[in-house]
């Protein structure tokens, strides 16, 4: 019975890690917030790796890591760019663009636990990954203006209820024997986390930033290679017949 609860464990620990970044960004400490939002990504890709490698799989499972991720990588970091980077907006399209993220974060989640993806692919940008970019873009508001902060924002709702089909790492698994060694793992991501919160954070939007914009080039390239398909075919129906 225990084992079967370890996996809940890491999920509850992203809800955790996605409240805490929520309290640390009304209290201003918004590098300590962000990577708040950096260790509980890490706990998600734990949470289901522990469970098949524990055989402990379960639809309860499932859905409380959809409320752990709409907490974390939907309404934490939406609230970390409204304190940072909006209040230079007007604030009706502040509103609007904070309360937008959330809710297509929860449009993902909703539409990932009733469809079946692409094998191999995700089919729109995962919650967590918009999650931790927005997060860590947040600490760039002295560099990027409010304005961009708040398209960037908008992209990233957008590709999160997209078609567009990122690469799933969920076949990377993890042997049985290292479940006990997760833990110590997780510590060791606080203790860096909470020593080099503004290095970190900022280290890590880089790959994130690379992972959704991977996606949206894919998707624009397939777009053409369909339109010059398409325009050759036309030319091939129309061309005189010798």
């Amino acid at each position: 019975m225990f084992t079967k609860s370890i996996p809940n464990m890491f999920t509850l620990g992203n809800m955790l890690l996605g409240m805490l970044a929520i309290i640390m960004a009304l209290e201003g400490r918004y590098s300590l917030a962000a990577i708040m939002v950096i260790v509980a990504m890490l706990l998600d890709g734990l949470d289901g790796r522990v469970a098949r490698a524990l055989n402990a799989q379960s639809e309860f499972g499932k859905e409380l890591d959809s409320l752990s991720d709409i907490i974390s990588f939907g309404v934490a970091p939406a609230l970390i760019m409204y304190l940072v980077s909006f209040p230079e907006l007007q604030p009706g399209l502040a509103w609007v663009v904070t309360a937008l993220f959330p809710m297509c974060g929860a449009l993902r989640l909703a539409r990932f636990n009733v469809q079946k993806g692409a094998p191999g692919y995700f089919v729109g940008l995962p919650i967590p990954a918009a999650g931790g970019v927005a997060a860590t873009l947040s600490l760039f508001n002295k560099d990027i203006s409010a304005v961009y902060c708040a398209a960037a924002m908008v992209l990233l709702s957008y590709l999160m209820v997209s078609t567009v089909r990122y690469p799933n790492f969920k076949k990377i698994g993890l042997p049985k024997k290292a479940v006990v060694y997760t833990p110590i793992v997780v510590i060791a991501a606080v203790v860096l986390a909470v020593a080099f919160p503004d290095q970190l954070s900022k280290l890590i939007f880089i790959p994130l930033l690379l992972y959704a914009a991977y996606g949206l080039r894919q998707n624009i390239g397939r777009v053409l290679r369909r339109k010059r398909r398409d325009e050759n075919e036309t030319e091939e129906l129309y061309r005189p017949k010798r």
